[in-house]
């Protein structure tokens, strides 16, 4: 096993992926900072995580907290019809957290000491021993080794790959929660124990429990997680839904509170209209639901000298796998497997590293944009396909 005590690392990127590789780095005895953009911490960013077991291999033995602490479970997999009809039903057990709980836990246990808020990098070079991080504060940083976990719209990636573009799906997802207590008996028997589906021509909106406010895991405080998606046509009609009320123009994400209020409204009717009514119901009660852009993003390489790029900087897949977090993480802990079996200097074990990264990106990278592709354009989605299950590496694995 190598070791690394007096070697420092950076990780661009405070988010769950950028936590988990600056936990395990420092495993290694690397000295490590992390650096994120935003002033504030992230803790109640995004929605819903479906946990994949890479996704909780943190927290089995390695952390202070315990995933049961942290998450909800379902016994069930379910698609809902017309009036609620149980179309199709199967024993799947499965785990859910928020994002802002997963978060606040990794957090806790890197600690704040070295996480930097407010530091956006704008650039970087390097040579032979170092990597020289710039940020637009002025701060310059070294490092031996640097991680790039800074989301879709990485400095890395635009660095080392400029003319990349990402591929729009042709479709939006509609997202937001509804605490359990605001809805009815009847939608909370159906949903609180299990995965649910609701299938139409051309859509399909999932949902399940996660944490509700500050991770509470009691029954009724508890959310109810939901993603839809709908086929919305690229240029001036996505342009004009993605123009936040600001009249800010927001290419990936319009956050709750900031979506036009005619496409609340006009989402709500919907729903209503389309959706099986439980799954409506859940839609139709969000105060404030918000939009994800979905879209693919491949990258031709992960790694340049000493530094690498790990998660949605690059590889952003479609959420239909539940797969986002699960393949930062798996990043991260291959990462850390590679520079823990040594063998040359830090690039050197990068390269090693690289190839089956690139191989289980684009893999994956196929697989969502087929699973898209049945439910939102050819109507090839058929309720307990296990084509269609969860994954990261394929199928329910």
């Amino acid at each position: 096993m190598q070791h690394y005590e007096g070697s420092r690392a950076v990780v661009v990127g405070g988010s769950i992926g950028g936590l988990t590789s600056a936990l395990l780095l420092r495993k290694l005895g690397f000295s490590v900072d992390v650096f994120e953009r935003t002033p504030e911490q992230l803790d109640n960013r995004g929605g819903g995580i479906v946990l994949q077991p890479i996704t909780m291999k943190w927290f089995d033995g390695h952390s202070a907290h315990k995933i049961a602490e942290l998450s909800t479970s379902t016994s069930l997999l379910r698609y809902l019809g017309s009036g609620n009809a149980i179309l199709h039903e199967e024993a799947a057990d499965w785990r859910y957290t928020s994002w802002g709980t997963v978060y606040r836990a990794l957090l806790g246990d890197f600690g704040t000491d070295h996480y930097h808020l407010g530091e956006f990098c704008a650039g970087y070079g390097q040579d032979a021993d170092q990597v020289e991080l710039r940020f637009v504060s002025g701060r310059v940083e070294r490092a031996d080794l640097v991680v790039f976990a800074d989301g879709i719209t990485s400095t890395a990636r635009k660095r080392m790959f400029p003319d990349l573009q990402r591929q729009y799906s042709g479709y939006v997802g509609w997202r937001g929660a509804v605490r359990e207590d605001r809805v009815s008996l009847e939608t909370h028997e159906l949903l609180a124990d299990s995965l649910t589906y609701s299938v139409a021509p051309g859509t399909h909106c999932v949902t399940y429990p996660i944490p509700g406010v500050d991770g509470n895991l009691e029954e009724c405080n508890r959310l109810l997680n939901y993603v839809w998606y709908r086929n919305v046509a690229a240029g001036p009609e996505l342009d004009e839904l993605t123009t936040d009320t600001r009249g800010f123009e927001c290419p990936v994400s319009i956050h709750p509170g900031a979506v036009q209020q005619r496409y609340v409204d006009e989402m709500r009717e919907a729903a209503a209209a389309t959706l099986a009514p439980a799954v409506a119901e859940v839609v139709t009660r969000t105060e404030q639901p918000y939009v994800q852009v979905v879209f693919d993003t491949r990258i031709p390489g992960m790694v340049e000298g000493r530094v690498a790029i790990i998660g949605d900087a690059a590889f952003a897949a479609r959420p239909h796998a539940a797969a986002g977090s699960a393949k930062a993480a798996d990043d991260a802990w291959q990462l850390y497997e590679h520079l823990r079996a040594g063998g040359g200097g830090i690039a050197d074990v990068l390269k090693r590293w690289e190839p089956g990264r690139l191989e289980l990106g684009n893999q994956l990278i196929d697989r969502v944009a087929a699973m898209g592709a049945r439910s939102q354009f050819t109507n090839t989605w058929v309720p307990g396909d296990p084509d269609l299950r969860f994954g990261l590496y394929g199928p329910g694995k």
